[in-house]
């Protein structure tokens, strides 16, 4: 903000005067900061916060990748498809324990559920064609009930 200030007040002035007032460098002759309308220490400081945000953002860069290759092996190990040594290799650039994010998390805990659904014997019922659960599970409670009065009956039992 100081230094928009700067740059448009002192501008404006420069324009009165008349570039009077003393010596000016050329534009060539400028530091990098002068060029910028910045004291040397405000443009180091700028730098230095440039810096520290492009460390920020490539940490942040290298975690996501690193979520993604976990999620990538998680179904390679799912599925007993071959290993990936670039998956694996994010995953230690990151520190090799890397969290999945909770909307990745409960995905994979819901797939897991319905695997496991998938693979009961119900599952596997419900997934032949033209089979009623409802109907087979009425037809045997009333052949037990049939079992039962059958043997009610019987004068050996």
């Amino acid at each position: 903000m100081a230094f928009m200030v700067k740059s448009m007040v002192g501008g404006q002035l420069k324009n009165l005067t008349g570039g009077l007032g003393g010596e000016e460098k050329s534009e060539s002759e400028k530091s990098p900061a002068e060029a910028q309308g910045m004291t040397r220490e405000e443009y180091e400081e700028y730098q230095r916060q440039l810096v520290e945000e492009k460390m920020e953002r490539d940490a942040q860069f290298a975690q996501r990748k690193a979520e993604r290759a976990t999620v990538r092996s998680h179904f390679r190990d799912k599925y007993r498809l071959p290993k990936n040594e670039t998956d694996d290799n994010q995953i230690q650039l990151v520190g090799g324990d890397v969290e999945l994010p909770k909307e990745l998390a409960k995905m994979i805990e819901q797939d897991n559920e319905e695997e496991e659904e998938k693979n009961s014997v119900i599952g596997q019922l419900s997934n032949i064609q033209n089979l009623d659960l409802d109907s087979l599970k009425d037809k045997a409670s009333a052949t037990l009930e049939d079992l039962k009065q059958s043997a009610e009956k019987c004068t050996m039992m």
